[in-house]
């Protein structure tokens, strides 16, 4: 099974991931390196999952991969990254949501529907709110009457400003009336260490299999799960529409992007390659295991998606009035 913990400390020097081959030190050949951004800090699933993808790629393609780390601003200035290459040697591994949401939130300074390309879609990760240690309460509905009871006594993590979480975050506030406090990160690896630690009551985050072990240890409490249905995995956890929620009810889709100034030929070429590691087992199955959907498809489709989804997150946002905070 492939070992995400062991690759990320393996790799981690220098928040890059190079792999390089015999071949091209016999020949004497240096292939341009192919440098995957990751929006987001080191560490989490969007990092692990790149450095698991960079790995494969780099054989595949027969020529160095790294793992470039650019967090900050909900995922925006990793992507700013991507969209400005005007190159065909960089991808952005990411949530959509730095391309479909956060432009609705904040100033960018790129246009995600003119200055990126989707290039594949990788998988769709369940969302969990989760009570850390400092949660008193058992489910949901505590949460919310404790909201209620104390307006300024619950705190929330997300993965960012304009992130995801930010936006399910805003729906549950507004449609219960409530004021949960947001705080937002840079992404999602510090968060799981902090609400060890205290430093929030609350947080959104990604289905992973350290989160799913910390919730297995009773070190973190499951109050709900954006996903279509009940989790397989999950039973026990209801899914925000059950809730009553159903504008919360969300979950993440990770895939890859490139410039748009890149040929449509590249775009093609690196859709099947990414579907034919997505489909390896060592790279599969640590994501299923977790929870996560694996998603593949064409480029078109993945178009179609993100264009989609920018839509309905405009309205969204429109309709809750959220603005960067």
């Amino acid at each position: 099974m492939f070992n995400f913990k062991r690759i990320a400390t393996l790799c981690a020097v220098s928040a890059a991931c190079v792999v390089s081959f015999a071949s091209h030190a016999q020949t004497g050949a240096k292939p341009q390196t192919l440098t995957i951004v990751v929006p987001y800090g080191a560490g989490g699933i969007v990092d692990n999952t790149a450095r698991a993808f960079a790995q494969k790629l780099a054989t595949e393609l027969d020529r160095p991969v790294i793992v470039e780390n650019r967090g900050g601003a909900g995922g925006m200035i990793g992507m700013n990254t991507v969209a400005r290459a005007h190159d065909e040697n960089t991808l952005g591994f990411t949530a959509v949501s730095p391309v479909t949401l956060s432009p609705h939130v904040m100033k960018t300074l790129y246009d995600p529907l003119k200055d990126l390309a989707p290039v594949a879609a990788v998988m769709y990760s369940p969302v969990y709110l989760v009570g850390g240690p400092k949660f008193t309460g058992k489910n949901f509905k505590d949460m919310l009457d404790q909201a209620k009871a104390d307006p300024n006594g619950l705190s929330l993590a997300t993965a960012g400003v304009g992130s995801l979480g930010h936006l399910m975050l805003e729906q549950i506030n507004g449609q219960a009336n409530v004021r949960i406090t947001h705080v937002p990160y840079k992404g999602m690896a510090q968060m799981v260490p902090d609400a060890l630690g205290g430093q929030f009551t609350l947080m959104l985050v990604n289905a992973s299999a350290p989160v799913n072990t910390l919730i297995d240890e009773g070190k973190l409490k499951l109050l709900a799960v954006g996903s279509p249905a009940r989790l397989p995995g999950r039973p026990d956890a209801p899914t925000f529409a059950e809730l009553g929620y159903p504008m919360a009810n969300m979950t993440s889709t990770f895939g890859f992007f490139a410039p748009a100034t890149s040929s449509p030929d590249f775009r093609q070429r690196m859709n099947a390659v990414i579907n034919k590691v997505a489909a390896m087992p060592d790279i599969s199955k640590p994501l299923t295991d977790a929870l996560n959907i694996m998603s593949p498809g064409t480029v078109e489709q993945f178009v179609e998606q993100v264009r989609r989804e920018y839509a309905d997150n405009g309205k969204i946002v429109k309709a809750a009035n959220i603005r960067s905070e």
